[in-house]
This record gives structure tokens, C-alpha cells and sequence, in this order.
């Protein structure tokens, strides 16, 4: 065994004009969290324990989308999802459309311990989750002013393109538009520069061949391998923002957002769709497996082969002790350390 490693992730896809003080906040969350699962980690924590306790953390700060802080739907509440894997004997646990528990990742992990099934999702699992005593609170609690915020900005972006079939926009029109939304949220990406008409369409950020006006990429997620080589994955999220009602992402979904097994743990980041299609997680143990590649040569090949023409980031760990990440977004909110002393935090291609 090569000792224990760690990675956590914020989510994929940054603004390259991110402000300072926002690349500083997010850094020091994540080096937090991952000191937060070190220290566990020092006192032979198992590795299952150390992602859910890693991301409840992330779950509770609401600087990235998971927990409070989590995008808001089309209605303006909150929809959550999350998974738990346990690489030894591929245990899992994943919820949906969580509403009103504190800590979706750990209902996900009373599904995988303390019921017949691996997946609940709405009304059901919000009943397990009376059911099994966990902290409730509000939906309120889990929404904030800037993504009130984001959510009047996306419903008036959603009205323009709705209406560009009817009406001409001047490119003033819509720069303005894009403006105002770049200045009020670094998380949501330039459109691209904006022609009258038909134009304004084509720019715009699609998501399953379909055009979608404002994306919160922040979906959270953990891996990490024990002192043991047990491997574990957990990811978590609050969606995308404007979405619809009851749609389901890659987070909660097994090989797809989060895989765990004997040889790795897994968590994804990005445009589910893309990560769905692909079952990017299994993916990457898929080609350690049966093509023999190592963990960063795994990732590589599977960010770069699997996504077709998607935009997404992965952590990984392996049970030799090693941390790999890769992505093909601008920037990926990430952090990994291993038990011989390396650490890092970082958000661009180059750090």
C-alpha cells in the first residue's frame, strides 16, 4: 500500500476573470476541507467516513453548490442530490430531490447502511429520512440572496432567448445582458460575444444539444483512499440553476458522478449530462482495469475520450496511495494531499 491520499473538488468550469479575493475564498475552503479529512485520516478514520465527513463540511459553507448555498429551481427552492460509494464490496448510497435534510450525503449514506436499497429519491426519501432522525431544516435554509439573485437573472435571460425568435436584439441588447449577469455571479460563464437574432442562440451555453442561459457548476465531491487502500468516493450537489422541476443530474447516479471500487474512488464535475452518457466515474476504473492504465493516465483518457463534445472535471485516488485530477473546463476548484506530504490547492490549468 502506498498510504493514504485525498482530493476534493468545487466543481469544474471557472470564469478566467474570477476576482482574487473569490480565488482566495474558495482556496481556503479547500484547504479547510482537506485538512479537515487529513486529520481524520491521522487517526485511521476509513476512508467511507472520511468523504461524507469531508463533504458535509462542504455541504454547510455555501460558497459552492451543494447544501446551503445550492441552485435554486425553476420555482426558486431548493432540489438536492447526493452518493456515497464504498469501494470494498462496492457499497452505495444516493438520494434526490432532497428538500429539507441538512446533509444530503449523509442521508445518502443511511440509504446504502440502513436500507434494502441504493437509491431514494423526493417524497420517499424524505420520508427515510424522518424516519431514520436526521437534522431537518427549512428549505429557506439552504437559499441565499445571490442565488435570489441568479435565478431572477436566469428567468430574464431564459425570457430573451425565448423571445429572440420574435423580436431583433440589438447586440448592445444582449452585452448588456451579459454583462449585468457576469458582474452580479463569477460563477456563470460568458456567453461569448453576442450577434442580433438568431446569433444570440447560437452563442449561448448548450447542455444536451439544447441551449440553457445561467449554469452553477459547483457540484462538491471527495475521494480518498485510507492507510488500509479502501477507496471512497462521495459527491454532492444542488444542480443546475433555473432547472426544471425533478431533474436529476450525474451526482446521485452510480458510475456516472461518483464510482468507487478495490482500485479507485471517483467523483465528477461539470455538465451531467455529458458525465451521464459517458458513466465517466466507472469509466476511469474501467480503463485501469481492462486496458491496464494507471490513475492519471485513466483520467486523461476517459476526460478526453469519454465527454465527447461535454465540458467536465474528475478527482481520483488509487488504492497504490496515488491523487489524479483532470479536466477540460477553464478551472477546476480542487485540492489533494497525499500521507508522504504533498498538498495542493488550486483552480487553474497551470497551478
Amino acid at each position: 500500500m502506498g498510504g493514504w491520499a485525498i482530493a476534493v473538488h468545487g466543481g469544474a468550469g471557472v470564469d478566467p476573470n474570477l476576482p482574487t479575493h473569490r480565488q482566495e475564498e474558495a482556496k481556503q475552503l479547500l484547504a479547510r476541507c482537506l485538512n479537515l479529512g487529513i486529520s481524520a485520516l491521522r487517526t485511521s478514520l476509513s476512508a467511507v467516513d472520511v468523504v461524507e465527513l469531508v463533504v458535509r463540511e462542504l455541504e454547510t459553507d455555501p460558497l459552492f453548490n451543494s447544501g446551503r448555498g445550492s441552485a435554486l429551481t425553476e420555482n426558486g427552492t431548493v432540489e438536492m442530490e447526493a452518493s456515497i460509494m464504498d469501494g470494498p464490496k462496492r457499497r452505495c448510497g444516493a438520494v434526490s430531490g432532497i428538500s429539507t435534510v441538512k446533509n444530503p450525503v449523509s442521508l445518502a449514506r443511511l440509504v446504502m447502511e440502513k436500507s434494502p436499497h441504493s437509491y431514494l429519491a423526493f417524497s420517499g426519501a424524505e420520508e427515510f429520512a424522518r424516519k431514520q432522525g436526521v437534522e431537518l431544516v427549512d428549505n429557506e435554509y439552504f437559499i441565499t440572496e445571490d442565488n435570489k439573485g441568479m435565478l431572477k437573472l436566469a428567468k430574464e435571460a431564459n425570457s430573451i432567448v425565448n423571445l429572440v425568435s420574435i423580436i431583433t436584439l440589438t447586440s448592445k441588447d444582449v452585452g448588456t445582458m451579459v454583462r449585468d449577469i457576469y458582474e452580479f455571479d463569477y460563477r456563470i460563464p460568458i456567453l461569448g460575444t453576442c450577434s442580433a437574432g438568431a446569433g444570440a442562440i447560437e452563442s449561448a451555453l448548450q447542455m444536451n444539444g439544447l441551449p440553457i442561459s445561467i449554469y452553477a457548476p459547483e457540484t462538491v465531491g471527495c475521494v480518498v483512499v485510507d492507510s488500509q487502500g479502501r477507496c471512497a468516493a462521495a459527491t454532492s450537489t444542488g444542480g443546475l440553476m433555473n432547472k426544471m422541476m425533478g431533474r436529476i443530474g450525474d451526482s446521485p447516479l452510480i458510475g456516472a458522478g461518483t464510482y468507487a471500487c478495490d482500485l479507485c474512488g471517483v467523483s465528477c464535475t461539470g455538465e451531467g449530462e455529458a458525465i451521464i452518457r459517458g458513466t465517466l466515474a466507472r469509466e476511469v476504473a474501467a480503463v485501469m482495469e481492462y486496458k491496464g492504465l494507471g490513475l492519471q493516465d485513466a483520467v486523461d483518457f476517459v476526460v478526453k475520450e469519454r465527454l465527447d463534445e461535454g465540458k467536465a472535471g474528475i478527482i481520483a485516488v488509487s488504492n497504490k496511495g496515488e491523487v489524479a485530477c483532470g479536466f477540460n473546463t477553464t478551472g477546476m476548484f480542487r485540492g489533494s494531499a497525499t500521507e508522504d506530504g504533498y498538498m495542493e490547492v488550486g483552480i487553474w490549468d497551470q497551478d
